[in-house]
């Protein structure tokens, strides 16, 4: 392994961290520094800009899409750009109809330039793909809606 391949290992790794601890705070991040060994990753925020006197009007967002009672969900780990498929035009990971099992990967979630893999927590049936593939998503904001496995081996 050339000195190049490790320190690329190295930063991969940093990448890996930051996007970790970045999804694991509750509130908003303004500096982040890791460290391993000679390599460094410094990534800083800076403050937003200070709102207009006339801001202009907002519209109401759609009603979020949920799953019905008898479902779950896969939700977003971060807030970020949803999408289905590993690269454009590929197929997606999952869709309507398919049987997904835990930790399977459903989706990816993009976030200050790095993919999140969004994985299913439990078995289930896909039953509807309620966010479009490229649209933004919120924290914690539902997917995919699965029917439970009922245990009957399926």
């Amino acid at each position: 392994m050339s000195a190049a391949d490790g320190a690329e290992d190295v930063l991969d790794g940093l990448r890996r961290q930051a996007r970790q601890l970045v999804a694991e705070l509750a509130g908003p991040v303004r500096r982040v520094r890791l460290r391993s060994g000679g390599a460094t990753l410094e990534v800083e925020w800076h403050a937003p800009l200070a709102p207009h006197a006339d801001p202009q009007p907002v519209p109401e967002p759609a009603a979020q899409a949920a799953p019905a009672p008898d479902r779950r969900a896969v939700r977003a780990p971060v807030v970020g750009t949803f999408y289905r498929a590993p690269e454009p035009g590929a197929a997606p990971f999952v869709a309507v109809g398919d049987l997904v099992r835990p930790g399977q990967v459903i989706g990816i979630v993009e976030a200050m330039k790095l993919m999140n893999e969004v994985a299913a927590d439990q078995a289930g049936r896909v039953t509807e793909v309620l966010v479009e593939d490229g649209k933004p998503v919120e924290y914690d904001q539902p997917l995919i809606a699965l029917e439970p496995l009922s245990g009957r081996g399926e």
